[in-house]
Parts: C-alpha cells; structure tokens; sequence
C-alpha cells in the first residue's frame, strides 16, 4: 500500500532504468587508445517494435465493470488487478489525502472478510500484492495461483460491494496514524522536500496536480468517518474501474468468474470529469533549500502535457535522449566531459492530463554549482536548437523497447501486462495502446522531438538548488491543495451516508479456497564446460526473446583488502568507463544500440556481471560483455572521475537514515577488522577510496577475477548448445594467471556480543530509525528452510508480529522487519524499524518485547504456522514467473551447492514443518539478549526516551 512514484506503464519511462552499472576484469597497463573495435550489428529496431504484442479480449458487465482478459501459460498464475478511475485529482478542498488514505483502508476488511486482506491473499500464495495511489487512478492488485483465482476475486468483489458496512472509527484511526507515519517517512529521507517544493511551484494553489497524495497533516486529521464513506460511495463503483486478469485464464472462464463476483454489485454515481490545465510560469522561479545531502543538485523543472495531449511523447524521447542513456548529452558533457557533476538525469512523468518534465545534476563536490548550472542549461538550449541526431533516436527507442519487451514477461504486478492494459484503457482508451505508442515513437523524427521541446520546454523554468545544510523548515505542514480553509458557512459537512442493498446471490459467507496445486513445474538444469573450464548452468525460459547471462566471481567486498575497503565497488564503477578498445562513451552507445544491459555488482561473497540481451543480439552482446569483462582500460582520468562519485555515494549513505545505520551496525556486529565489520554497501571509507590507485584496482581485478573463480548462469530464449557456442567464442581463450587463486580470510570467531544502544544524532529528524542485530552460528550454504520461515513469523511478513505490533496496532511505523543477511561464512539476524521519533525508546522495548515472547514463551501459533508454510509453498510459481527471478534461484542452486531439484521439493519442505521445528530453530540460534541496537534521529529527543531499558547507550560520531 504506498503511493506510485513509477511513470505510468508508457514505454518511455523504462528508458530511465535500462542503464545500469559496469563489471570487471584482466587489466592493460596504459591509458587506452581511441576506440578501435568494430561496432557490432544490432538487429534492425523495426524487429524490436514488433516484439512487443499484448493481445487481450474485452467484455463489459451490465453494471458497467470493464474486464480484460490476456492469456499467458507459462506458469499456473493469474495476474489480477482492479483500477479504479479516482486519484488525489478528484479530492476536494480541504480534504487532500483522501484517495491514498481510503486505498490503505480497503485492505483492512469488509462485510465478508472481517480482518485485513493480506492474511486469506498471503494464505493463498499471492505475490506482488499491493495497492498504490497517484493524481489520476487507484490500483490493487495481486498474483494468485490459478487455482486460488475465486478467492482473490471473491475479495476483490467484496471491498467493491461490500466495504462500508465494516468501516469503523477505529479503523480509520489506525490507518491515518499509518499514513502519516509513512509521510514522515518520506520527509525524512535526502531530498525529500523537493516533490513539495515542485508541485507548489509549478501549479497554483486549488489545482489538482498541486496538491501531495499523501496530502496535508491537517487535511489528515480532519478527516472524518462520514467524510471517508461518503468518498466511497462517490467513487468506488463498478462503472467506474476496470478488472483486469492476466495469464493462466482463457476469455469464457474470465466471464463467468467475473459475473459471478461483479455481476450483482450496482452501478454507481458517474464520476465527474476534472478539468486539469497545463500552466505555465509567469517567469522563471529560481529557489535554494538546504537539507542533509551529500552534494549540491541542481534541477530545472516544467508543467507539461499528459497522456491527452499528443506532445507528451516527443517530450519523453527528449528526456531520454538528454540524460535517460548512459550516453546522454549530459553525461558526456558534465559528467565525463566537463567532470561538473556526478550524476544527472532527466525525464518526463507523465499522468492522465498533465506532468513534469525535470532535469537534474548532482554538482562534483569541489566544482562550481553555478558552472555545473550553466553547462546543464547550454545543453538543454543545444537540444532546443538542433534536436536529436538520428543515432540518438535510434538508441533512445531502441533501450525503450528493449525494456518494454522485458516488462512485458510479467502477468501482473508493477510494470507487467495488467498494469500496461489497464493503463492504457484508463489514460489512452486503448488496452494495448503500449504497441501503438511504440510504433509512434519509432516514427517521430529528430525535428518531431525538437519541436515539441521547444513548444513546452523554452517556458520560463522552475530552477531549484538543494544545498547541503540544516532544513529551514520540515513536510509536516506540507502537501496540502495552497488555498485557505473554507470558512465555518461554505464547509460542507457530510452525514453518514446510507448503506444500499442490493441483491446478490452468491453466497459469501466463505471464502473461496485456496485450492490444490500442482507440484512446481522447475525447468531442468542443463550443463556444460568451455575448453578453459570455466562451468556453464542453463534453464531454457522462452517467454519473452531474452537472454540473461551472469557470469559470478567468488570475491565480493570480503575480498577487499582489510586496509582498503571500498576497493571492488570502485574497480566496478570504473569497469563501466571503457575497455581497451572502446571509450566510455562508445561501450555504453553500443549497448543501446544492441538493447542491451551490463550491469556489475558486489555483494559481499560474490562479485557478479549480468548481461540482459535481446535473443536477436545475443551474439554481439555477448561479444561486449566479454571486452567488458576482460579488458577494462582503468584509465587514470576516469578513475579520477568515478572516485569522486563513489566519494558522493559514501557521503549520500551518511546523510540517508537506513544508509547511516547500516554503517554503524556492521562494525559492531563483526568488529570493525572483519571482512563482513564494514558497510554492507561495499563502498568502503572516504579516506582509503580516496587514497586508492590504478595499481590497486588492477591487483584486485587481475586476483579476483579470473576464469578458474567464474560461473556462468544463463536464462533466456535459446539452447545449451547455442550459447555454449557463443560462450566459448568470446571466454574460451580466457586463461587465468599462474599465481594460485586467493583466498578470503575469515576470523574463527567473532566479538562478543554486548547488547547495547549505539546512538546517532541527527537533528530535527521527524522519524528515528531503529536497526537491531546480532551475528549468528549460520553460514551461507546452511539448511534455513525452518530458521527462515521462523523469521516470517517474527518479521519477515506483512503480517508478521512485528509490523502487526508496531504499525497496525501502535501506528509508530509504515513498516518493520526482520530478516538474515545473506553471508557466506557467517549470518546475522537483523530487524529495521523506522518510526516517529516520539516513540523511539517505547518502539526499542516493544521490538525486543515481541522477539522475547517469540523466543520464550509465546512460540509459533497454529495459525502463524499455516499461514508461513502454506503461503511459501504455494507462492513459488509466482515468484519464479519471471527471467530475472528464474536466473537467482539457478544461481543460488550453483552458488550454495544446492540439488537441482531444491526448488521442485521445497513445497513438500514447506507443507511438512511443525510449529515445533520453528521454534527449534529460531531459539537455537537467536538470543534477544545479543542485540546491538542503532537509534539514528535527534539525540537530544530520543536519548531519555533510551533510559530505563536496561541497555546501555553510547552516543557515537560517524566520520564524515
């Protein structure tokens, strides 16, 4: 339940995600010469367009419900979703947030199903169960096991027809003190301001986009019982939503299900067209905040049109083009060219009748913000005055429908099919308006998207500048529609509104069972070697024409020398700035070309290079990863450049709550000279990345990274025989050293514990963030199947005691968790609790409180038990619908030395754990009286709160 950041399922938005980070590997000793390899051939981008299909059928009940059905059997799940056509546009004076509010109340009962929606939906194995908010719709969605299809319809048809008779005070009370605590999460974060600053700076106070959707504080509380029915019986009405069902469905058996459910619910009141105008400023608005962020951003934003007005296309290719590639305009002039910055983007989001384009820099700590502000303007007035080249259009549309057919493998969720249809009904009028929006933008011309950047972006610009520095000021009066409040005479107080029957013959005083199902279908594991022995793994996936290949490295940032932390990530960074043979900007224009990902990563055990790759393209992607891989320049001039991002990235998680925490937890669980005692974000400490020379990253590439330490996993749309072929052209030759493979070491034992408060201070922070742990006697490759399903009880779950404890009963917190890191030589158990700073101290005793009952004498229920087992067992198909998903489970099958059946016989593990076997295993290993704990937030505020809990509390200072 949360309300959407995302752009909406348009296509041009995934362009912004399709760049990721670079890999690694062997090392040249010079700076590298001008681009020399041959550009390898892409498939036309005509073939791509044509990739993306969404057939559907549609049908409309007489009470006016739209339902569209897509058929997907790949695996035996249905994608359901429901949209309704309100969002906060449709809020009326003085009562901002309702639409995000009453979202977060229909999860929380009805006529029929008393208690709150995750526990029957979770029971039945659904995965990505949600509901979001944003200006225009309301969504909720889930993905069921076919056979658990009546039960999520059942309960989807019951809060549509059946909700105002279990809407209570109480009920209302408990979920407003959620949102506004989920509001305060958000304040809290780096840059969190800025959404307000945007909004009421671009359109005028009354208008519908102006206002937050999460809305004001005081618009929250004034919220009243007869106010939040009312909103209900205005809005939520079969005439006014469209059901959508995705996958292992066939058109016939949709009708019937869905005029069984919905067929008898009325229709309701027409909801009114809102009028949203598209507004310019008078004159251009520059303004400077200050917050606690690591570095200057620089943002230049527009009002521009939404999905009504054709110009919102062209204005999102053009934000592609000017900073959504890896190769954007302002990569290559401020970042690598001019070194002013060290991240930029830009980019249009884009709702039903309206939007923001922004452009965004993060000022190179040491430059100048107002050289960093003039660059990114000349570029954006060099777009205005030349537009596009034909290469540019042909790699921005190329990464976007790459990404789309990517999106597309999911049946449900955020992004998949059901999203994409009803988005395009509910915006466009067209359920598989994603292909014709493809096709149009493959058509648009370099003078297309020029002209329309011109139209909308040569407008005055609102310029704001996020300086690092104490906030003037908190989000707590923030959000709200800018117009004064009504005065006594003109408030309209609504009554309780009536309740109508209707008649329904289904009989819904059960719910619906979850249904048998059949054992999991897991692809079969196939295997090869290549002559330089490194291992291949493969499962054939052919869904969508895509190929994933992972290439993982026993290193990770345990393999970090004790004195230079830090040293993998930014060897990892720099592996993205060229090869030997290709500059960086070459290597990233080639990968846009092919459509193709590269991404590097490090966790701590494992260093890992992915490739995604469109099948067509398979071959000369492969070909890319291997020079990416292999031969990495490390040029000195960018190492310069990359080490002043990671430098920013260090700085960014000492100034993000969860991020500082982290760096003080790690430390005090393994001990500072650990392997593991460092932040588990690998990017080491600012004065030894500093530090940290070409020599070092190629001694670490040259000892970590070499074929005799790989495995390859592959997943995708193509055989063994095929891709061992194109493996063995671009690694077969790939010899390792003659020096012996290293080692990583790791002490025998760990620190003491000594369960203490490790405090932080951060003045003025609305919220405290709390995280809590202790190493424990597991190890990566262990049997956790019990101690992991124990964990769902305790923190693991939405309905876990924890989150149940501290958000839905006390309201302290949007969320809380717990969870074991995964570490291959030793585990810790760990919990995470962001929650408002008066309830610190309080919210520390109850956390430990609900572990210690756990642990002692309030073990696993009955119901805890069938709920965890039964859930997990029946939710693997869905979790494993996808490539991405598919490609983890194969890799940890290799990684953990698991049977390649693991996956096939964990739902028989699920159904036959006792209580007794969860209990077992959490006490076995867990000790409430080991936790460290960290409490981030306004020491002045929280450190009395602390005292009286019989820990000790050490304020401590983490370097900057």
């Amino acid at each position: 339940m949360r309300i959407s950041h995302s752009f909406a399922t348009s296509l041009l938005a995934l362009a912004l995600t399709a760049c990721a980070v670079g890999p690694t590997s062997p090392l040249p000793v010079a700076a590298p010469p001008p681009p020399v390899a041959e550009a390898p051939r892409a498939a036309p981008l005509s073939d791509l367009v044509a990739a993306v299909k969404l057939p559907y059928e549609r049908f409309t009940l007489a009470n006016g419900l739209t339902v569209l059905v897509h058929t997907d059997r790949k695996a035996p799940v249905v994608g359901v979703a429901v949209w309704y056509g309100v969002g906060s546009k449709h809020e009326p004076q003085g009562k901002t947030g309702f639409a995000h509010l009453f979202e977060h109340l229909m999860f929380y009962g009805t006529r029929h199903v008393p208690g709150d929606f995750f526990q029957p939906l979770t029971q039945a194995g659904a995965t990505d169960m949600n509901g979001t908010t944003w200006f225009d719709r309301t969504n909720y969605y889930e993905t069921v096991p076919t056979p658990a299809l009546d039960r999520a319809l059942m309960m989807e048809s019951d809060r549509m027809g059946y909700l105002l008779q279990a809407m209570t005070q109480k009920r209302l009370d408990a979920q407003r003190a959620v949102v506004q605590n989920e509001k305060r999460q958000r304040d809290n974060d780096p840059f969190g301001l800025v959404d307000y600053e945007m909004l009421e700076t671009l359109y005028p106070a009354g208008h519908p986009y102006r206002h937050s959707t999460i809305g004001s504080m005081a618009d929250l509380d004034a919220a009243s019982l007869a106010d939040v029915k009312g909103w209900f019986i205005d809005h939520y009405a079969p005439n006014n939503a469209v059901l959508v069902l995705s996958g292992d469905i066939d058109v016939a058996t949709a009708r019937a299900k869905a005029e069984r459910w919905f067929g008898p619910i009325p229709t309701g009141p027409k909801v009114q067209p809102v009028a949203v105008p598209v507004p310019t400023l008078p004159a251009p608005v520059a303004r400077t905040i200050h917050d606690q962020v690591p570095t200057t951003r620089l943002y230049r934003m527009w009002a521009v049109p939404g999905y009504d007005q054709p110009d919102y296309l062209p204005l999102q290719v053009a934000g592609v083009i000017l900073g959504g590639l890896s190769s954007s305009r302002l990569d290559d002039a401020l970042v690598r060219e001019k070194q002013l910055a060290v991240a930029v983007s830009a980019g249009a989001q884009v709702f039903a009748q309206g939007g923001q384009f922004f452009v965004q820099a993060d000022v190179k700590p040491g430059a100048d913000p107002a050289a960093a502000g003039a660059a990114l303007d000349a570029e954006l007035a060099r777009l205005l005055a030349e537009g596009p080249s034909p290469d540019e259009m042909t790699r921005a549309l190329t990464v976007v429908a790459s990404g789309q057919i990517r999106a597309l493998e999911s049946v449900g969720g955020e992004g998949g099919k059901s999203q994409s249809l009803a988005e395009g009904l509910l915006f466009s009028g067209d359920p598989a308006y994603v292909e014709a929006e493809l096709k149009r933008a493959a058509a648009l011309t370099p003078a297309d998207v020029r002209d329309a950047a011109r139209r909308w972006l040569a407008r005055p610009a609102f310029a704001l500048t996020v300086a690092p520095g104490v906030r003037e000021g908190g989000g707590e009066q923030r959000g709200g529609d800018g117009l004064p409040p009504l005065p006594k005479a003109a408030r309209k107080v609504r009554t309780m509104p009536p309740m109508t029957a209707f008649v329904d013959p289904v009989d819904r005083t059960k719910l619906p069972p979850a249904g048998a199902v059949d054992a999991l279908d897991f692809p079969v594991i196939e295997r090869a070697t290549l002559s330089n022995g490194m291992k291949v793994a493969f499962a054939r996936r052919t869904a969508v024409p895509t190929v994933s290949v992972r290439m993982e490295f026993d290193a990770g940032y345990a393999a970090d020398p004790a004195d230079a932390a830090g040293t993998g990530a930014l060897l990892l960074q720099l592996m993205d700035e060229g090869t030997t043979t290709r500059s960086s900007t070459e290597l990233a224009r080639q990968r846009e070309r092919l459509g193709a990902q590269i991404n590097g990563s490090a966790s701590a055990d494992t260093t890992s290079f992915q490739l995604d790759a469109m099948e067509t393209n398979l071959a000369p992607s492969l070909d890319l990863l291997a020079d990416y891989v292999r031969n990495p320049a490390l040029a000195p001039a960018e190492l310069e450049r990359v080490r002043a991002q990671q430098l920013t990235a260090i700085a960014g998680e000492a100034s993000d709550p969860q991020g500082l925490a982290s760096r003080v937890l790690y430390p005090a669980l393994y001990g500072p000279g650990h392997p593991y005692g460092r932040a588990p974000s690998g990017t080491g400490e600012a004065v030894v990345v500093a530090k940290l020379s070409r020599d070092d990253l190629a001694a670490y590439h040259r000892r970590w990274l070499r074929p005799d330490r790989a495995q390859v996993i592959v997943v995708g749309d193509t055989t063994l025989a095929a891709v061992t072929r194109l493996l063995e052209a671009s690694f077969g030759d790939w010899r390792a050293p003659a020096e012996a493979a290293p080692t990583k070491a790791f002490p025998q034992a760990l620190p003491v514990a000594q369960s203490r408060v490790l405090l932080v201070d951060r003045p003025g922070m609305p919220q405290a963030m709390i995280m809590a742990g202790e190493p424990i006697a597991v190890k990566g490759a262990d049997d956790t199947v019990a101690l992991e399903t124990a964990n769902d009880v305790i923190g693991g779950d939405f309905l876990s005691r924890l989150n149940t404890d501290l958000r839905e009963t006390k309201g302290w917190s949007y969320g809380v968790y717990s969870g074991l890191n995964d570490r291959a030589d030793a585990r810790a158990f760990l919990m995470v609790a962001p929650v408002q700073a008066d309830k610190a101290g309080a919210a520390v005793a109850a956390m430990r409180g609900d572990l210690v009952d756990y642990l002692n004498r309030k073990g696993t229920t009955a119901a805890e038990l069938d709920l965890a087992s039964a859930s997990n067992a029946r939710k693997l198909p869905g979790m494993l619908e996808t490539t991405p998903s598919l490609l983890e489970a194969v890799a940890k099958i290799v990684r953990l030395g698991r049977p390649d059946d693991f996956y096939a016989r964990l739902p028989e593990r699920y159904r036959t754990l006792t209580a007794t076997d969860l209990d077992a295993a959490i006490r076995s290993k867990v000790d409430a009286g080991r936790l460290v704990w960290v409490v981030v937030g306004d020491a002045k505020s929280i450190r009395p709160q602390l005292q009286g809990l019989g820990l000790a509390v050490e304020q401590v200072k983490v370097a900057e």
